[in-house]
């Protein structure tokens, strides 16, 4: 354990953590960054090769440093890495590396860090993990009989292994529509959705469907009725014009219910043959670490107003979604998030905002 007992710790390295400690370093809080990655960049360093940003480079930054690239570029992902090892540097963050959270317990009134570095102290807690390390795949009857390849989009890296087969993308989001995009370059592929895709106008990008967001939000606190696009449709970025252009998407099929050796099958009795098939299913909030809390709630969520927890004094969260701050796991949202953060944080200790 070591000697210092901190006034914050953040656990994580990615977007929402670098934008609290952005707003921690004007305040007069000794503070630290647990990163279970052994290099800057979050969770982004684990997407696939040719992913780009929904939103335009000017509408993609985190506090204090606009990303490179103006208001009608869209970053790629190694750009995005690249922004963030950068905007690390450029503040020098107190981070240390590579340290994996396994437990935070709470003792009288402190929280103790179980890590694999030893055990750490803090007075709060900000848990900023994110989802990305916790993949969702349906449970289908008869995965374990499926001799091709089971993956979810988070094991998804680049097209090549895919080369001359059959494969199905499963899922009718921007990541799968993404995914499908470069794999039908090489591959035969099918595309399973639980409802028909929907496309979103080619002139509408990630950036207007935060504005749209943001009037609904405001609209629904003053209580009035909003309509808006809806943020689940798919941002026609270049990648999915150019398959929407082959005729990629089209005919999509509906989800299936059981695997068998060679394939997928319906209980119609239709069947469909696939060598791979990848989850495009989202994810789940990568709270393992705050178990022994015992506030976890059965949907995976724990109750929080806003981003601070209701049943433990001293812990927020942060980039976890909807839940834990109004789009606080985009580039665009967090920092909104991060300095509600910060001053709820700096009148937990006396201080003014």
């Amino acid at each position: 354990m070591t000697g210092t007992i901190y006034d914050v710790i953040i656990i994580g390295g990615g977007q929402a953590a670098l934008s609290a400690a952005y707003f921690l370093r004007r305040a007069n809080l000794s503070y630290l960054l647990l990163d279970s990655e052994t290099q800057p960049g979050g969770a982004w360093q684990h997407t696939w090769k040719s992913l780009s940003l929904f939103s335009p480079a000017l509408w993609s930054s985190l506090p204090g440093v606009l990303m490179p690239g103006g208001q009608h570029y869209y970053p790629t992902r190694s750009e995005t890495i690249q922004y963030l090892q950068e905007y690390e540097a450029r503040y020098k963050f107190p981070i240390v590396r590579p340290v994996k959270v396994t437990a935070v317990q709470k003792q009288e009134d402190l929280f103790v860090l179980t890590t694999t570095a030893g055990d750490y102290v803090a007075k709060t807690v900000i848990s900023a993990t994110g989802i990305y390390s916790n993949p969702y795949t349906p449970d289908i009857p008869g995965s374990h009989t499926f001799q091709g390849t089971l993956l979810h989009a988070a094991q998804y890296i680049s097209p090549e292994p895919f080369t001359g087969k059959r494969v199905a993308v499963v899922g009718e989001g921007n990541s799968g529509a993404q995914i499908l995009a470069e794999i039908s370059k090489v591959a035969d592929t099918v595309w399973v959705t639980r409802k028909p895709p929907e496309f979103l106008p080619d002139d509408i990008d990630g950036k207007y469907l935060f504005d749209a967001a943001t009037q609904q939000y405001e609209a629904q606190k003053q209580g009035k009725d909003y309509q808006r696009l809806s943020l689940g449709k798919i941002v026609v970025v270049p990648a999915v014009k150019e398959a929407r252009e082959r005729g990629v998407y089209e005919n999509p099929l509906p989800p299936f219910d059981h695997f068998y050796e060679a394939g997928m099958g319906w209980n119609s009795g239709w069947k469909e043959p696939a060598d791979a098939v990848i989850f495009c299913t989202g994810y789940k909030p990568a709270l393992d670490h705050l178990k022994p809390l015992g506030i976890i709630q059965p949907d995976g969520r724990i109750n929080t107003q806003g981003t601070r927890a209701i049943d433990t004094n001293g812990l927020w969260l942060m980039g976890y979604g909807s839940w834990t701050g109004f789009a606080s796991a985009t580039l665009i949202g967090v920092g909104r998030t991060a300095r509600q953060t910060v001053a709820e944080l700096t009148a937990f200790f006396g201080q003014p905002e």
